[in-house]
Formats: structure tokens, C-alpha cells, sequence
């Protein structure tokens, strides 16, 4: 059973992720007025997963996740470190990534209320081309991956039924303890 910090961390920010994903998408297919308010929403939304990402790496050093079933084949564990690390990865170059493709594009972060982030790379507008390939490139990236990792939870929770899934869920507390013999 993953701690219960660890599962609130991860569901808030699987919120976030769709979220952070489908405003994206809105706000690239959009060039009404929502865009401005898409915009808005994408930027401190961004580092808040920023923030979070960080927190949820320390998290994961400081108390290591449950292991995986020992049934899994040798592939099938790599891929799953593999793949969560890549999430890991994406959750922090992509927020840093738009931090710097808005600095080099001359655009203030603003988070709301008046707080705004300092630039964090040059203005260049070559920079900026570059860097808004890379981030849209892996905003693609980041979907898939996410998808991949719906995929896998649902093989597990729904044909493997292996607990790999159960580990992550929200379930009574007498449940819990019965299932792993002690409780979070």
C-alpha cells in the first residue's frame, strides 16, 4: 500500500495533469477570448505541478514505493521504473520548459495577484520557437505516457488483479488493514 501522502499526491496531480493537458489543447485551438483566460489558468497551474512534482520526488526518495509483484517479468519491471520516472521527468522539464519559452519570449509569469516570476532565460525569439516546439512536442509525450499509465493501472486492477492498482486507491481503513495486516 502506497503511503497515504504519496496517493494523495498522485490523484491531485493526475487531476492537475488532465487538466494542465486539456487547457493546453484549448488554448492552441482557441483564439477567442478564452484564450487570455486559458492562459491565465495554464500558468500557475504549470508551477503548481512545478511544486509538486518536486515534493512528490522527495516523497518517493524518502519512502520508497511498494514493491511491485514478484510475478512481473524482467520487461514488464523496467518498464514500469522506466515509465515512472519518465513521468517524473516530464512533470518538471515541462513547467520549466514554458518558464523558459515565456522568458525568452519577452512574456511575464504572472501567478495571480500580482506575484510574477522572474525571467529564466534570455530574451531571444529563436529561443522561444525552440523552446515552444519542445514543449508542445512533449506535452504529446506526456499525454501518451499518461495514457500508457491509465492502460497498465486498468491491466492490473482489471486482469492481473495483482494488487498493483488496489495499492494506489482510496478504500475503507478495516479493508486496508485486513488486506495488508497493518494499517497506513
Amino acid at each position: 500500500m502506497f503511503w497515504w501522502p504519496a496517493r494523495v499526491l498522485h490523484w491531485l496531480m493526475a487531476w492537475m495533469l488532465l487538466t494542465m493537458l486539456f487547457v493546453g489543447a484549448g488554448m492552441v485551438a482557441s483564439v477567442s477570448e478564452r484564450h487570455a483566460w486559458l492562459l491565465a489558468l495554464h500558468k500557475p497551474l504549470g508551477i503548481a505541478i512545478l511544486a509538486l512534482a518536486l515534493l512528490r520526488l522527495a516523497l518517493r526518495l524518502w519512502r520508497r514505493p511498494p514493491p511491485l509483484p514478484r510475478e512481473l517479468g524482467a520487461a514488464q519491471r523496467f518498464a514500469a521504473h522506466a515509465s515512472h520516472w519518465l513521468l517524473y521527468a516530464l512533470m518538471l522539464a515541462m513547467p520549466l520548459i514554458g518558464w523558459a519559452m515565456l522568458s525568452a519570449g519577452g512574456y511575464p509569469i504572472e501567478l495571480g495577484t500580482g506575484l510574477r516570476l522572474p525571467p529564466i532565460a534570455p530574451f531571444d525569439p529563436s529561443w522561444f520557437a525552440a523552446l515552444r516546439w519542445l514543449h508542445r512536442t512533449l506535452a504529446y509525450a506526456l499525454f501518451a505516457l499518461v495514457l500508457l499509465h491509465l492502460g497498465a493501472a486498468l491491466h492490473h486492477g482489471l486482469i492481473r488483479r495483482d494488487g498493483v492498482l488496489r495499492s494506489m486507491l482510496w478504500r475503507r481503513r478495516g479493508v486496508d488493514a485486513r488486506e495488508s495486516g497493518a494499517a497506513d
